[in-house]
């Protein structure tokens, strides 16, 4: 019993870490997780959260972004697929298409793309496509 409770504690853990790609961090090839992932540096590939994502000022993503939940105030050259509330800061510079269930943009943000709002089942059906564990596993 005893066994069963650690795993569910560090499962728990596992969920509700955060991942930093550090200031000055360039990071080629997709980053997965099931806890938060913040971005400061640059990353050269995909992100894919089961939580959240927060791409900071100082950030550069060239990748699609994956999340429940996600907050930019960098700059994106990819899609976001975010499956509850996108939230575009001032300083954000998007270049991509937005698939999300709410969206809110501060003055100043700039947004080059197209955006699709709707409901959750759409957007985790379109998340689940493009999995990118699934991808490697039939590689």
């Amino acid at each position: 019993m005893a066994k069963n409770s650690d795993d569910r504690r560090n499962t728990n853990e596992l969920v509700t870490s955060s991942n930093l790609v550090a200031v000055g961090t360039v990071i080629v090839g997709n980053i997965g997780s099931q806890g938060n992932i913040r971005v400061e540096g640059t990353v050269e590939g995909s992100l894919d959260s089961q939580q959240k994502i927060i791409i900071g000022e100082s950030a550069k993503v060239n990748g699609d972004v994956k999340a429940a939940d996600v907050e930019i105030s960098g700059q994106v050259n990819g899609n976001i697929h975010c499956e509850e509330s996108l939230f575009l800061k001032k300083s954000a510079l998007i270049f991509g298409d937005i698939f999300t269930k709410k969206l809110i943009i501060e003055n100043g943000a700039e947004f080059n793309g197209k955006c699709n709002m709707g409901n959750n089942n759409q957007l985790k059906l379109e998340r689940d496509h493009a999995n990118p564990k699934k991808q490697l596993s039939s590689n």
